[in-house]
């Protein structure tokens, strides 16, 4: 018995000590890192893989694992990047392409969103014509490209009909799938405080598609830029794909790796300038995100 009031005595003599310690390393403050930090460990993350693509490429030429008159290095690469752009014979075809993949989406932008929503919005006339664009759109544009070019020449009318035809079909699909996915609630609640068609359509099923509408508007930047490339390695005196098809048909290899990298920051470029544009359009959906 005076042993466990001994040990009990003991116990409760040494608890404030263990709670003065456990309060201390609670009431530690914890140093954080500081934004720079975290912003370099993000940009590290994000260029391994990059980082590790490009030291593989240089390698496997220069130690001869894979011929350097097939596979150029990234240093010979810029060489020749660096060259385009002194003689400024690089802006030539840079505003060749640039002017025929911005004409084929606007155009394809502006008839998909009609379409959409014509279909989206009236029933009837989606299961009229259903049958008919489901079977179009199977149609590659490349398989079309003879058929533009008997009815509009190998001119720069062909060229962006191939853009329109291919950047055309997600921005109708995903136009209607936003418009069909409207909440019959919405409509049916502006109708009965005596909306307007037109205030329907603008203030409800335009903004309640417009996420969906500028995903296909995404989708139709990058088929875009696929078609760009197929349509300027035919008939074509100027644009990134002229000049890397004809590299390689002069066996400039260097130059040819130039033209495709040209091509991938080219519709780099593009994907950038949408996706900003659709932060901008959709900065509603943060307040929303962030109070749900």
């Amino acid at each position: 018995m005076r042993n466990r009031s001994t040990a009990t005595a003991v116990f409760a003599a040494s608890e404030p000590f263990a709670s003065d310690a456990s309060n201390s390393a609670a009431g530690s403050p914890l140093k954080e890192p500081s934004p720079l930090r975290i912003h370099a460990v993000r940009v590290f993350e994000r260029s391994i893989a990059l980082i590790g693509f490009l030291l593989l490429w240089e390698l496997l030429p220069r130690l001869g694992i894979v011929s350097s008159a097939y596979l150029s290095p990234p240093s010979s690469v810029m060489i020749a990047i660096a060259h385009l752009f002194d003689t400024g014979e690089v802006w030539k075809h840079i505003g060749a392409s640039a002017f025929r993949s911005l004409a084929g989406l606007l155009l394809a932008v502006a008839a998909g969103i009609v379409g959409g929503f014509l279909l989206g919005w009236f029933r009837r006339v989606e299961r009229v014509a259903d049958p008919l664009y489901q079977l179009l759109r199977q149609v590659s544009a490349f398989a079309l490209f003879p058929v533009f070019m008997l009815f509009l020449g190998i001119g720069e009318s062909s060229k962006i009909a191939i853009i329109v035809w291919a950047a055309f079909w997600p921005v109708l699909l995903n136009t209607l799938s936003g418009v069909k996915q409207v909440e019959r609630i919405f409509i049916d609640c502006a109708r009965s405080m005596g909306a307007t068609q037109g205030f329907i359509f603008a203030k409800v099923i335009l903004p309640a598609a417009l996420p969906q509408i500028l995903t296909g508007i995404r989708l139709a930047g990058a088929y875009s830029i696929t078609a760009l490339v197929a349509a300027e390695m035919i008939g074509a005196r100027s644009g990134l794909g002229f000049y890397t098809l004809n590299s390689q048909e002069t066996f400039q290899i260097p130059d040819m790796y130039a033209g495709i990298v040209l091509l991938a920051l080219f519709g780099l470029l593009i994907n950038y300038g949408l996706s900003l544009l659709e932060r901008k359009l959709l900065r509603w959906r943060v307040g929303i995100t962030q109070n749900g």
